[in-house]
């Protein structure tokens, strides 16, 4: 409640001083219902209305005044202990151990560190890359950043960004052997697979005619590295579904293909960073999530 209430607050002063709700969803990031609805949701819950509206204008209100200056008291002294808090973490020291997929890590985390390291001097970042999923809490990483649902009921996850996995193959792969039309068809088609533990990801899933389903597919190549199923795929072996950050910029380029996107489910999967529930997060931990959060909150590979 307390979170929800210093957003209601940041759209409020914001829509006050832009005089209008689509110039605050502006510089805001967010959408223009959205922060219509915060602000009808925040007059409700105060009981007043802070805001005239009228087809053409909008005028804050006697009390919608009284209110954007204890807006601007509170969002003043939470910027400016945080500001404090971030200058004092300059000085922070000791070690983040990190895990990541290897092919994310190299793409998106690595280079999201050196401006980290730049930013606390102090610490040291100490990254392990591996497709293959590391114990957190029994290898003593402080944080683990993966892809999907959270399986470990120890561990506490925060969302990073949302990631689609994208079906792809080379256009030397359909000269040969044609474009399925249905996600049926994929069982005529060779399919590049996972070896354990990575292995589930070899049941694709689709929606077809609204409902949610998946293919177990098959083929002559198996492996433990996104990298080399990528690899793999531009050379015309097989099928691939992989991360989108990995085939789009060879899909912008044409040298794959996407397939079967009118039955890609729309809310797959995101990016989260995990650490341990029943420990404390460290200052530097946090700050090292934050940063990542942060830089991707606008995913590079979408722009």
């Amino acid at each position: 409640m307390k979170d929800e209430r210093l957003v209601e607050m940041r759209i409020f002063k914001a829509v006050a001083e832009t005089g209008g709700f689509t110039a605050a969803a502006l510089m805001l990031n967010l959408q223009q219902p959205y922060v219509s609805r915060a602000v009808s949701a925040l007059e409700k819950r105060l009981g007043v209305a802070l805001l005239r509206r009228s087809t053409r204008s909008l005028q804050i209100t006697e009390e919608g005044s009284e209110y954007l200056a204890l807006c601007k008291r509170i969002l003043d002294d939470i910027d400016t202990g945080e500001a404090q808090l971030a200058r004092a973490g300059q000085h922070m020291t000791g070690s983040i151990r990190v895990t990541v997929a290897t092919s994310f890590g190299m793409d998106q985390i690595v280079p999201l560190i050196p401006g980290f390291l730049e930013r606390y001097p102090g610490l040291r970042v100490r990254l392990s890359l591996s497709d293959t999923l590391a114990d957190v809490i029994g290898e003593g990483f402080d944080v683990a950043i993966r892809m999907g649902s959270l399986q470990d009921s120890n561990l506490v996850s925060r969302k990073l960004c949302h990631l689609q996995r994208v079906v792809t193959a080379s256009p030397s792969y359909i000269a040969r052997h044609g474009v399925p039309s249905v996600p049926a068809d994929l069982v005529s088609h060779n399919c590049l697979m996972w070896e354990p533990p990575m292995d589930h990801l070899n049941h694709w899933p689709f929606v077809v005619n609204g409902e949610r389903t998946s293919m177990l597919i098959n083929g002559n190549f198996q492996t433990s590295s996104g990298v080399s199923s990528v690899y793999m795929c531009l050379a015309g072996v097989g099928i691939t579904r992989m991360a989108e950050h990995m085939v789009l910029p060879s899909i912008r380029s044409n040298m794959l293909v996407p397939l079967l996107t009118d039955f890609q489910p729309k809310d797959e999967t995101a990016i989260y960073a995990l650490y341990p529930r029943d420990s404390s997060l460290h200052p530097r931990v946090r700050a090292f999530i934050d940063h990542v959060t942060e830089r991707l909150r606008r995913p590079p590979w979408a722009a």
